[in-house]
């Protein structure tokens, strides 16, 4: 059961970070600081949300 969680943790940190470069691309075409911003931010908690499935994924694994 724990994996399934961490896997869907990483595929939700994949698809956020999918929405976050799209809006990221999007802000820079438009010139809008503030999406951009908010792009930025959320790329962010994307990476931060792949760290720790991987590092949920580790400690089941006892690596």
């Amino acid at each position: 059961m724990r994996k399934a969680r961490g896997i869907m943790g990483l595929l939700g940190a994949v698809a956020a970070a999918a929405s976050a470069f799209s809006t990221l691309r999007t802000a820079r075409g438009d010139k809008d600081k503030l999406a951009l911003a908010n792009a930025v931010a959320s790329i962010a908690v994307a990476v931060t949300g792949a760290a720790l499935a991987v590092r949920g994924f580790r400690k089941d694994g006892k690596a």
